[in-house]
Order: structure tokens, then sequence, then C-alpha cells
């Protein structure tokens, strides 16, 4: 990969389907359908799902992990040069932590007006306090990722209803 900007990538994108595929991973664990993959010079060199429940660590979110494992493969804690790709718009914690990581581009699916951080709520990389933003590319696998969410809490509610 070059550094120059490229365009919206296809929601077919290798990136964005190794995310896919770390989210549904995820739901049939019982997490919330989040996946997120790291991607240098073309290739994945790291990718998690959601493990919040299954470590008891509300820092476990896809990107964090993903993050953390790119970094001890580099063995350096900045990731410049790498794109992130992950099904769901980061939370504050995630986008602080991809400014840390000098994350060069960040592709996400579905917005999260609720907890998102990037185009929506603080938008922490618009702050002139951000050490560091990355290239945003909003809406990618957006369809599928929303469609892998509202499935899950449905089937979560469904789950509860009965015995409420």
């Amino acid at each position: 990969m070059t550094d120059e900007p490229q365009t919206k990538p296809s929601a077919t994108s290798h990136g964005m389907r190794a995310a896919l595929d770390e989210a549904r991973a995820a739901a049939k664990r019982g997490e919330a359908p989040v996946g997120a993959a790291v991607v240098r010079d073309g290739r994945i060199i790291a990718s998690a799902g959601n493990r919040t429940r299954e470590l008891n660590d509300p820092t476990a979110h896809a990107e964090m992990l993903a993050i953390r494992q790119a970094a001890a493969l580099l063995g350096q804690e900045r990731l410049t040069g790498c794109d992130l790709h992950v099904t769901l718009e980061p939370c504050p914690m995630c986008a602080g932590a991809i400014a840390h990581a000098r994350i060069r581009r960040l592709y996400f699916g579905a917005e999260d007006p609720k907890g998102g951080a990037v185009t929506s709520g603080v938008r922490l990389f618009a702050q002139p306090t951000c050490h560091h933003a990355p290239e945003v590319y909003p809406g990618i696998a957006e369809t599928e990722a929303s469609r892998l969410l509202r499935q899950f809490f449905r089937d979560l509610r469904q789950r509860a209803e009965p015995g409420d």
C-alpha cells in the first residue's frame, strides 16, 4: 500500500471481511458483534472480536484487542502505516487508542449515534487536543454490520422476554 489516500474501499475489502468474520464469531460467543482487523502493506496483521464478557474486561473491545495484537507483532506502540477496519464506529476509549497508536486510516461500518466518538458524540478526531487523526472512511459494509448488530440485540431481547 502507498501512503496516498485511497478511495473508499468496497464492502468486500479483505480488511472489512475479516472484521465481519470476527463480529460473527463474537456474536456466537454471546458478545456484541463487533469485529476489527489491522491491515499493513495489504496484509491483515491482527484481528479480533469483542471479548468483554468472556474476559470480564470492559476494555476488551475488538479495536483494543486488534491494536494490542498488532503492536505486539510489530514490537512497537506506534502503528503508523496501518489501517484499522471495524464493523462499528469506535467509542471514545477506542478512538483514543486509535489516535495514540497513530493508525493511518480508519474504515468503519455502522455508525453508533449513542456510543460512537468519530462521526457521532464527542468526535474525538476533530478536537484540537487530539494528537493524531486518521483518515476516516465511514459506511464500509454498513448494511451487513448493522444487520449483525440488530439481529444480535433482537435475539437478546427475545431471550429476556419469556422470564420477565
